[in-house]
């Protein structure tokens, strides 16, 4: 990745997308347990899931909840940094994390954002309306023009 901004400099970045079906955040260390659960029941579902072509996240094996803290706080900082952004989706009534949003520079060429979103197996009815209602909020509120979705 490069030093230079991944944003416009005077960009400010949206940090929720509501819809009737969930709403998405930044996420965070607060996130932890729930983030944990919800990706650890879904490993093969989400592995399954268009946008992850390499097969290697999430690990076959999980993770504790200390690397997983980790890989939140990483993707928290990065936000702040204005390097990537990573949203939670969180049942509009529970408050449960039930996928990711993930936002961040892409190599591919004549793309400009690689967008990566899961839903845990239990929410897969999900998956199609949380990419086309993403690919909507990139369209009017952020600053790309050409995101790599992954053939979505």
């Amino acid at each position: 990745m490069s030093n230079e901004s991944f944003v416009p400099k005077d960009f400010d970045p949206p940090t929720r997308l509501a819809t009737e079906q969930f709403v998405l955040e930044p996420l965070g260390p607060q996130h932890n347990d729930s983030d944990l659960a919800a990706w650890g029941s879904s490993i093969e579902h989400i592995r399954s899931t268009p946008g992850y072509p390499d097969g290697g996240w999430p690990p076959a094996g999980g993770m504790s909840s200390e690397a997983n803290l980790g890989d939140l706080t990483r993707h928290a900082a990065d936000f702040v940094a204005r390097k990537g952004f990573t949203f939670t989706v969180l049942d509009p009534g529970s408050g449960e994390v039930i996928g990711c949003v993930y936002l961040y520079p892409t190599k591919a060429d004549g793309h400009d954002v690689e967008v990566q979103s899961w839903v845990r197996a239990d929410r897969a009815e999900l998956d199609v309306p949380l990419a086309d209602a993403v690919a909507a909020w990139l369209a009017s509120d952020w600053p790309w023009e050409r995101p790599e979705r992954h053939g979505r």
